[in-house]
């Protein structure tokens, strides 16, 4: 019976309460918190510091804070009152995150955190019983301060690594050092009033920088504004005290700064120096190049997936311009020109607008919405039923001679058709034009509109070149009757276009009231072609059924609501998709594998095209579906979706799409081009999984 004694004994000393194993604290839960002690080692050998864990997880929605918690919060208290063999603890705290509330700046931590602890024994070699009262405040909706009892006991014996060794390493591995390591490097700061503006640069090109002051007496700062020089390797971060005291100057100020970007960070103690410029002196420099880069990809989007149903559009008008005057084609073609720059502006106001109130923006999230869904397919429905002849839009006769010409050809039309352009363009992302729409949207009003100028020059560019030299249109051939045949080809592919834009409503609305909006639109047609047929009393009849059935159409999503389904994702290799959780990007990269992140929307043509023509198939499909080694996320955008648009935001990108691969040889990850090739998709997955060297 002796024999089994020390057995039964070990089996009384696991299920006591709060005890775990020699390197591992069991879990105690206190509200939405729960937490436990870890160590990096069964036994406490001869070191002089034992490295412990002190891990934490959050319900969603919840967070608690850093060592600096910002506008209100407090740090992490602990009690080691309690402990055994235990001389003096150290905290220590990974980079944290920014979080902003009702214009209240916190820094802490959500989902889970693992806080890097020290612990010096009185007398080394000997074991270590640890008792920790530990009091978290966590905040959600409200704050409540939880206080959790932990435990561990840590053996004499060797000091050989335990299961939770690679976690801590992890952990410390987050805490900001000298930049050695991560490549960031706090170059200048400056301040001037409230106004302070640190200079960063990096050894691989920065997505997303954040700044976290720390000074005496404390001053809190809203996020920063970033603009990025040399290739994103060199970035001027400016922010302002969110409410400084009177008379504040920042000037001579000693502080420590805590420069976070993605997994890398940097911690620098630092004084300001006297005044501002680096950002000044950077602005129109920085400004001037990514207006260029907005008019070329303002250019290239006439060429996207996304435009050919509008290219018809133009086709048809630089026909019918075929013969006429020169004078009579530059201001036809001006006035479309004038209708996209027009259009753009108005966009670029919306988008101020939006930003200022706090909410979401971004590059084409308007198709986000059902009731634009349902006012696309009304309009695209109308151009199509006036290209067949279905019916026309008569002006009267003074109204039409001011316009420049016979009915449907006068510069009103014109400016319309620019207009159209612009609203089937903003579902795509040509090249460099998410570039030029990040730069804008991380900046102020000025840069908005400015930027969104120059893409509308660069999509009208066709125009005006016409409208330069309108003699090119006598090359065209002359109106006649094939016209009729054109017309009605063409106002095919707008009713296609009115169809994929109906197979995005299905998503937001659901299957019946997106068949019900088909049936009203094809009601529309109908009784448009009916009204053509008969008398010119029953025509206005047949428009007014029309008008009337347009209208149903706008009430069918305030009827039928939301869908309360997910987005399906229609592409048959769906299995091997998982759905984007970006706290767990970082678990999968510290297990060794490569996570490949695409965010996508239904009614993004260019995502279709990239999964169509790249992922979904070839040598990139297989390595997808590498379940052993690749793990494929899918954010679906199509529904506004706060947290993708928090991600899209960290990474500098207000639209989509957005694909990045992260793995052990890119924890930060690496950021494709908004249009996939089969050869940038492996060589990221190499790059990130370590094979190759960035």
């Amino acid at each position: 019976m002796k024999r089994f004694v020390p057995f039964l004994l070990a089996i009384l000393a696991l299920a006591a309460p709060g005890m775990g194993r020699a390197e591992t604290g069991s879990w105690i839960k206190s509200g939405p918190v729960e937490a436990r002690l870890v160590a990096s080692v069964q036994g406490v050998g001869d070191l002089a510091k034992i490295p412990l864990g002190l891990e934490v997880r959050l319900e969603p929605g919840w967070k608690t804070y850093w060592r600096t918690p910002g506008d209100a919060g407090f740090a992490p208290r602990l009690d080691w009152s309690e402990s055994r063999n235990l001389k003096a603890t150290e905290l220590i705290y990974p980079a944290p995150h920014r979080f902003t509330v009702l214009g209240f700046e916190t820094a802490g931590y959500d989902a889970e955190v693992l806080f890097p602890i020290a612990a010096t024994a009185a007398e080394p070699g000997k074991p270590l019983d640890l008792a920790l009262k530990a009091e978290l405040l966590v905040c959600s909706t409200i704050c409540v301060p939880e206080m959790v009892a932990l435990s561990l006991s840590i053996p004499e014996g060797p000091a050989t690594p335990g299961p939770s060794a690679n976690d801590i390493a992890r952990a410390q591995s987050l805490v900001p050092g000298d930049g050695r390591a991560s490549g960031l490097t706090v170059t200048a700061v400056r301040g001037q009033g409230a106004v302070l503006e640190v200079e960063v640069t990096a050894r691989e090109p920065m997505v997303a920088p954040d700044v976290f002051v720390e000074t005496d007496p404390p001053v809190t700062f809203a996020a920063p504004k970033s603009q990025f020089l040399d290739g994103d390797r060199r970035a001027i971060l400016r922010m302002d005290a969110t409410d400084p005291t009177p008379g504040l100057d920042l000037a001579g100020r000693a502080m420590t700064l805590t420069v976070v970007d993605g997994s890398r960070s940097v911690e620098a103690p630092a004084t300001a120096a006297a005044g501002l410029g680096g950002g000044a002196g950077a602005a129109p420099a920085g400004l001037l190049a990514m207006l260029g880069v907005a008019l070329l990809g303002g250019l290239i989007l006439n060429l996207m997936p996304c435009v050919l149903p509008v290219l018809s559009l133009k086709l048809l008008s630089i026909v019918q311009h075929g013969g006429r005057a020169p004078a009579a084609v530059r201001a036809g073609f001006l006035a479309s020109a004038a209708g996209i720059l027009t259009s753009f502006l108005i966009l670029a106001g919306a988008l101020v607008a939006v930003k200022a109130a706090g909410g979401a923006v971004g590059w084409g999230i308007q198709f986000q919405q059902p009731l634009f869904l349902v006012f696309m397919v009304v309009l695209v429905t109308l151009f199509a039923t006036n290209l067949w002849g279905l019916f026309e839009l008569p002006l009267p006769r003074a109204v039409a001679d001011r316009l420049g010409g016979p009915e449907g050809q006068g510069l009103g039309g014109q400016f319309a058709t620019g207009a159209f352009a612009t609203l089937l363009a903003t579902p795509c992302s040509a090249p460099f034009l998410g570039t030029a729409v990040g730069f804008a949207l991380s900046r102020g009003a000025l840069e908005v509109f400015a930027i969104f100028a120059a893409l509308g020059v660069g999509l009208a560019l066709p125009y005006l070149l016409i409208a330069a030299f309108p003699s090119a249109a006598r090359l065209l051939p002359r109106p006649g009757r094939w016209m009729v045949a054109l017309r009605r080809v063409l106002g095919g592919a707008l009713a296609l276009t009115a169809l994929w834009l109906l197979s995005v409503l299905v998503v937001q609305v659901g299957e019946v009231p997106a068949l019900a909006v088909a049936v009203l639109m094809g009601g529309l047609v109908a009784a448009l072609w009916l009204g053509r047929r008969l008398a010119e009393t029953a025509r206005w009849a047949g428009a007014a059924l029309a008008g009337l059935l347009a209208l149903v159409a706008f009430a069918v999503p305030a009827v039928f609501g939301p869908s309360a389904g997910a987005a399906p994702v229609a592409e048959s290799t769906a299995a091997r998709w998982t759905v984007f959780d970006e706290a767990a990007i970082r678990e999968q990269v510290a297990a060794g594998r490569t996570v490949f992140v695409d965010v996508t929307a239904d009614w993004c043509i260019t995502c279709q095209a990239n999964k169509k023509l790249v992922l979904n198939r070839g040598t990139v499909a297989q390595r997808l579906e590498d379940a052993g080694t690749v793990t494929a996320m899918r954010a679906d955008w199509t529904r506004p979706d706060e947290t993708i648009a928090r991600y899209l935001a960290r990474h500098g990108r207000y639209g989509i799409p957005f694909n990045i691969v992260y793995g052990p040889g890119a924890p930060e990850g690496i950021a494709l081009p908004e249009l996939l090739t089969e050869g940038a998709v492996l060589d990221a997955l190499d790059r990130a999984s370590g094979k190759i060297k960035s």
